[in-house]
């Protein structure tokens, strides 16, 4: 079959069909180089809705304030005592809110037609995911930086001194880019942001509060200390204790850092898969 191109005019060179070039599917390295060029993209949002830091600046301020504050005398029986228990579970709880905000911005954007548009682009599936959460990482980094120095300005002195602190600030990012892919997901297969908020409260509070990241795990009656040990944010919680109050390399960062590659290796695919499905 032979077919002439539009602007084709009669007795010239026509093209077949077989002589048609498809683009290829993207490589590699041009899904890093998409993925990057998405979270540029996010970045400059970002610059120009500076209200999206609100929730990674104001938050961990109050929260280790007021949960020093009206906890530490009662718990530890002193704030300066209570700061080394209460700081790394700030960090994790700011991570988990940070990430679930991730999702719910995905979703709005789904909803005003961004994502269509990316659609219609010769890229890989998982750049117009992949970036946002990539400059999401400055939220993050944001997030677990200013609750250290609000302890430290309150009296905290972490015993794992800077190398332990740095460890301790690396892992918290890391969890919060992982369970963020919960949330993408969360983001490709609700119908509203809306929903996506609430049913990210559902799964932020349980496993923020029915943890170790404010009380000791002792002190909590047996069946709810059943559950938080096997509760994922408390292993995070407990490694970056280990890191940062005592500068060891614990088995407990080893079970946080592979607890937040498996939940990469699932959620990745499966907000892919359905993000690929609404085409």
């Amino acid at each position: 079959m032979t077919t002439l191109l539009p602007d084709t005019a009669p007795g010239t060179t026509s093209v077949t069909d077989a002589d048609r070039v498809l683009p290829a599917r993207p490589s590699l390295r041009d899904t890093v180089h998409q993925s990057l060029a998405m979270a540029w993209r996010a970045t400059k949002k970002m610059r120009r809705n500076p209200e999206q830091f609100f929730d990674v600046t104001l938050q961990p301020i109050l929260f280790t304030a007021m949960f020093a504050y009206i906890f530490g005398g009662a718990i530890s029986g002193s704030v300066a005592d209570y700061l080394p228990l209460i700081i790394p579970g700030i960090l994790a709880q700011t991570a988990l809110t940070a990430s679930m905000a991730t999702g719910t911005q995905m979703r709005e954007d789904m909803d005003k037609g961004v994502f269509d548009r990316f659609k219609s682009l010769p890229i890989a599936r998982i750049a117009p995911l992949a970036g946002p959460m990539l400059a999401d990482l400055i939220r993050y980094g944001t997030a677990a930086t200013i609750t250290i120095l609000v302890g430290l300005a309150m009296g905290y002195r972490p015993g794992g001194g800077v190398l332990g602190v740095l460890a301790g600030w690396a892992l918290t990012i890391f969890a919060g880019w992982a369970l963020s892919w919960i949330f993408c997901w969360l983001g490709t297969v609700a119908r509203s942001a809306q929903a996506v908020q609430g049913i990210g409260m559902m799964i932020m509070f349980p496993l923020t509060f029915l943890s170790n990241a404010f009380v000791p795990m002792e002190t909590l009656p047996g069946w709810l200390e059943a559950f938080v040990k096997i509760n994922p944010v408390s292993h995070v919680v407990t490694a970056v204790r280990d890191l940062m109050n005592d500068g060891n390399l614990t088995g407990e960062v080893g079970w946080a850092l592979l607890g937040c590659t498996v939940v990469v290796a699932i959620f990745a695919p499966l907000a892919v898969r359905s993000y690929s499905r609404k085409m």
